[in-house]
This record gives C-alpha cells, structure tokens and sequence, in this order.
C-alpha cells in the first residue's frame, strides 16, 4: 500500500510572496526525490495553475485539480470549506491550506501549513489590508485545525508562540536557496546584459520601512567608499521611492543601480559580481537573499537579529540592528582588505552548505511519520 503526501502548489493566497512560491515548487520536487519506500508525492493546484505543472515538477505521482480558481479557493478555505482538497496526508508550503475537523488518530489525515513570517502582525501597515485579514484568519484556522505549523526558524517560532497558542504543534524546518541557484558561466554578459557595473556592494527590499533599505544606505554612505550599489528585488513602480531615500540618506544617484525581481540564472550572475551583501533588514521576514549569497559565497555584513544569528552563525560581520554608522564601520572594515573578503566569503559558502531543499524535505517526512 502506498502513502500518499499531498503537497499544496500554486498557492491561493493574497500576499503574493514570490519567494514563498517557488519554495512551494523545490519543495514538492525534493519531497519527491527524497520520499521514503512505499511513499509519493502528489500537487494539489486550483483549477487556473499551469496546466503544465506536472512537466516541470520530476517524480511527483501526478497533480490533484481543484474545481476553482485560486481566488475563490482562498476564500472558501477561509470560511472552513475544503472545496474538493480532500482528505489524507495534506502538507502547505504557505498558510493555504483546507484546515478543517479531521482525525488524525483514527483517519490518519493530516494537515501541516508553514509561516515563512510575521509581516501580517508585525508590519500589517506594509501590506494590503486584504492579505492581512486573510493571514491572520488562516493562522486562527491552524490553531484550531492544523496538525503542525512550520516555520524557518527558532526566532521566528518563539514570536509565533507568543501570538498564538499552538503550544508543540510550531516545529522548525528551514528553507533553502534555488537548487538551480549557480554562477553560470555567461555571468559577466548576464551582468552586461543587465547594465551592471564591476564590484558593487549589493542589498534587496522595498520601499517599506522594515526592508531596511534607509539603514543600508546610509551605511554605505557612513562606509566612506564610493562603491556602486545594487538593489535587487524592487517591486515594480517603487524605483522612484527607492532612489528618493537613497538621495535623502546621501548616496549618489550615480552609484544607485536598483533592479527588480529576476530569474535564477540572472540572480546567481549579479551575486557573483557583489563584492559583499548588505543585510540591514530586521527581523520580520525569512532572509531569502542572504542564502543566496551563502551560496555563491559572497560575504555578508548584516544586522544583528536573531534571525540573522540563527541563519548565518559565523559567516558574516555583524553589527547593531538601525545602526547605520556601525554597520557602515563593518562593511568598510570588510572590504578593507582581500583577506578579509575572502576570508568572509570562505565562512558563506560552507555556511550556505546547511542549506538544502533535499534536507528540508527529509526533515518534512519526518514530522509527518511522528503525528
């Protein structure tokens, strides 16, 4: 008899987390790979996914179509309607998930979500206000239904446990850069291609307070370098707010360069050519580029969070979290000489071994062998 895990895909969520999504796809994939004897993976997707979803997800069993689009599936597993999910092992990637009544000790059926992180309570300001009510009645429905709720790291479960009583059902399963995350060999006309410079200093976010991009740039100013800057995952239309607080903390229009989101083989060529990575956001959200820059071995400097001490250890130069001039000091002292460069690019790049989807998902069938 074969166990089936069914893994939630294409998510219908309002919050619009593209990291969140393609963690979902390297997820199911590495579920598949790593499935024990006599187990198999198989998609739940609304009925508007790619209807060639199966092709691009080896191993998986096959590919489970709701009857709705996203949208309206998002809706109904608010208000507690399964909407053709059925029952069995159930494991989300996100909080979308049909968190309903079930029994796990005589049925068997389970139901795990994940919380990549806390934006909907920490910085509800930051996002629609559509995306926070619907997180925050997800969650209610997991404290209510869910058999385990995931989360990427401890930091982030001690603050999940003091907004919602999960008690032992929080369980800590880390995510991991893109599998396909590496240098290609056409980096440099990926960079050309891009209109990059050489050597930058490279940092991510938004416009939004808590991606910390004034703290960035003003410790690149407070750096006392003149090293271009690279901004990478700017949403679309916010270019103007991001260059305005880059003017207003000082930094030159001239050493800006701020890109959107890009695919993997163009991200991979742009970490390549940073000469360090600037982490400067707080503690909200799960540090999606900073494992790509352990990765590619590309030195950190970040801000001292928990979160950051968790996922980074040793490997990068830290300093005092909306300390614009200390964290300026670190990345200057970094760059200061090659040693120091290459001996902070040494320490990411085994970090960034710790790092894996194949690891993530062993740790996956695990939690669901003990409930």
């Amino acid at each position: 008899m074969t166990t089936t895990l069914r893994v939630i895909l294409e998510q219908p969520t309002p919050l619009g987390d593209i990291d969140a999504a393609a963690a979902s796809r390297e997820l199911a994939v590495a579920l598949a790979v790593t499935a024990p004897s006599g187990c198999d993976v198989r998609a739940i997707v609304p009925s508007d996914a790619d209807r060639g979803l199966a092709e691009t997800l080896p191993r998986l069993a096959g590919v489970d179509r709701l009857p709705m689009p996203g949208a309206t599936v998002a809706g109904l597993w608010r208000a507690g309607t399964r909407v053709g999910a059925g029952d069995g092992l159930i494991h989300s990637p996100t909080l979308a998930a049909p968190l309903v009544k079930h029994d796990r000790v005589h049925d068997h059926d389970q139901t795990a979500v994940t919380l990549w992180d806390l934006r909907a309570w920490e910085n509800p300001d930051e996002l629609p206000r559509a995306a926070v009510a619907w997180s925050r009645a997800m969650l209610r429905r997991a404290v209510r239904h869910a058999d385990a709720v995931v989360v990427p790291t401890h930091a982030l479960a001690a603050r999940l446990a003091e907004i919602a009583p999960l008690g032992d059902r929080i369980r800590v399963i880390a995510g991991a850069p893109a599998a396909a995350l590496r240098v290609p060999s056409d980096e440099i006309g990926r960079r050309r291609a891009l209109n990059l410079p050489e050597g930058y200093v490279l940092t991510s976010g938004s416009a939004a307070p808590s991606a910390g991009l004034r703290t960035a740039f003003e410790a690149l100013v407070a750096a006392g370098r003149d090293t271009a800057v690279v901004v990478l995952d700017a949403p679309e239309g916010e270019e103007p707010a991001i260059a305005e607080i880059a003017s207003a903390a000082g930094l030159p229009e001239r050493r800006l360069h701020i890109r959107g989101r890009l695919d993997v083989p163009d991200r991979a060529a742009v970490f390549a050519g940073a000469v360090a990575h600037l982490a400067a956001a707080g503690d909200g959200a799960y540090p999606w580029r900073v494992l790509d820059a352990l990765r590619v071995g590309v030195p950190v400097v970040a801000a001292d969070t928990p979160t950051h001490r968790e996922v980074l250890l040793d490997a990068a130069a830290f300093a005092q979290p909306d300390d614009a001039d200390a964290l300026g000091a670190e990345l200057a002292a970094t760059l200061s000489s090659t040693q120091a460069v290459e001996r902070l690019s040494v320490l990411a790049s085994d970090r960034g071994r710790a790092f894996t989807w194949p690891g993530a998902a062993e740790r996956v069938w695990q939690l669901h062998a003990e409930l």
